[in-house]
């Protein structure tokens, strides 16, 4: 009994003395300190789904106890099929609104009993004080920033979501991916010396008969500066907004890329993405194409048409569509970069799913 009793005795001892687990402490994209117990078991997702799965791996949607439905589903509703084919636990999830649609319910993300909100850097702005709301209900929240469309800010949210989700090697991995295949880009960029390109892009959604936004210093238009070209929409608008169609035709755009996506409720849309194919991509340019004045355009007569996946952008894969847009400003440079092959394998190593689809491609006259 006595020896027992030493045991039981050390035991406590050795107990007392065990150093208490450390708390988990994050800066995020906005310079905020975040901390937690332990890392994230009950995840509320409200944007970047494929960094999600891609950062915290096998399981990752098991952690996933609600999430912003019409910003997956709605936007990119093929992407969102083939993820729900692999992923069956997605067509469970309860949906907590999203901020773009005005329909965020912080109560539905209490509800769901979180130990973790992660929340896109704009959609943190759009929630305002209500933000407030769900830490003061003990749920921390943690804002990543894949929008800006920078190496810093796309790392910088990478390492964060590894941090919080407990796989800082496989994030440390996508992020050393990422930085790897930006300094590529920028090492050809150098040795091919400066582009007199001028570049247009346009959101190609609603059809030719409407202008669609273009970029100023953010998205694409970001992506176009970074890469050297001469983003047109510079200088005229702000972060996004239509051009004049006069404007466009007194610039004379070397290349012009339309962003289209899995638009299924637009029918005049470009359908760049999962489940497109190439003649239906090229039937919905011919109208843009054919617009008053484009054929006199320098993208138009020398091949200098794209369709390229609004989709990819602000994603841990869109270096592929860096890659794509870089091979347009300096072909040569570019010439042994594939950029559609690199977006499989890109998929086939980090995510649930396949590529399967057209992401980007030339407009080609005679085809249609």
């Amino acid at each position: 009994m006595k020896k027992l009793l030493a045991l039981a005795l050390t035991a406590l001892g050795l107990l007392s003395f065990e150093p208490a687990r450390a708390d988990i402490t994050i800066t995020d994209v906005k310079g905020r300190q975040v901390t937690l117990a332990k890392p994230a078991e009950r995840v509320v997702l409200g944007f970047y789904y494929e960094d999600y799965l891609a950062v915290a791996g096998p399981g990752a949607i098991d952690k996933v106890v609600a999430l912003s439905l019409g910003t997956w589903k709605d936007w990119r509703p093929y992407q969102f099929a083939a993820y729900e084919k692999a992923l069956p636990r997605l067509s469970s999830l309860p949906d907590v609104g999203n901020t773009e649609d005005g329909n965020f319910s912080v109560e539905k993300v209490i509800a769901a009993r979180p130990d973790l909100v992660l929340l896109a850097a704009w959609s943190y702005d759009a929630l305002g004080e209500n933000v407030h709301r769900i830490e003061e209900a003990g749920i921390p929240v943690l804002t990543l920033d894949y929008n800006s469309q920078t190496v810093e800010k796309h790392v910088a949210s990478t390492l964060a979501l590894g941090k919080a989700m407990g796989t800082e090697n496989r994030a440390e991995a996508l992020a050393q991916n990422y930085r790897a295949a930006m300094d590529d880009i920028d090492r050809r960029i150098r040795s091919a010396g400066p582009t007199t390109k001028k570049v247009y892009v346009e959101l190609a959604q609603k059809g030719a008969g409407e202008i669609g936004n273009s970029y100023g210093d953010t998205m694409w238009g970001a992506l176009v500066t970074r890469l050297g070209g001469h983003n047109i929409a510079n200088g005229q608008i702000g972060n996004w907004g239509p051009l004049s169609p006069e404007y466009v035709l007194s610039q004379k755009p070397d290349l012009i890329f339309l962003a289209g996506s899995e638009w299924v409720k637009r029918p005049l849309a470009v359908p760049v993405g999962f489940g497109a194919d190439k003649e239906r991509i090229r039937a919905a340019m011919t109208p843009y194409i054919n617009r008053p004045g484009w054929q006199d355009l320098p993208a138009v007569a020398k091949g200098g048409v794209h369709a390229i996946y609004h989709g990819g952008a602000r994603t841990l894969s869109d270096y592929v569509y860096a890659q794509y847009v870089a091979k347009q400003l300096y072909p040569e440079a570019f010439k042994d970069v594939d950029p559609a092959e690199n977006l499989r394998r890109f998929y086939d190593s980090w995510l649930p799913v396949k590529a399967d689809g057209v992401f980007m491609l030339p407009y080609d006259a005679a085809s249609q």
